[in-house]
């Protein structure tokens, strides 16, 4: 179990966050999505500016949300049928 902060949910299957369940996690993106509009409005015309910062704060979103779920990253698939 995670005892850090929990500001997503975890996904129901799959593996990864799913939406926030804090305002920090709706902060934290929310910030990331004001990230990429001012990179897209001041890099515009420079696609080899934009693209590695762009992967940076993806980066830095996804790293951010993996320490922040609920329970951690872990595979959640299909319930096992029980015979």
């Amino acid at each position: 179990m995670n005892d850090g902060p929990e500001w997503f949910a975890p996904k129901a299957l799959g593996f990864g966050s799913g939406r926030p369940i804090a305002w920090q996690g709706w902060a934290v993106l929310a910030a990331y999505l004001a990230i990429l509009a001012g990179l897209a409005h001041a890099y515009a015309e420079h696609l080899a500016i934009f693209l590695p910062l762009t992967a940076f704060a993806t980066f830095l979103l996804l790293l951010i949300a993996a320490k922040t779920t609920r329970g951690g990253w872990k595979w959640r698939g299909w319930p096992r049928r029980r015979d």
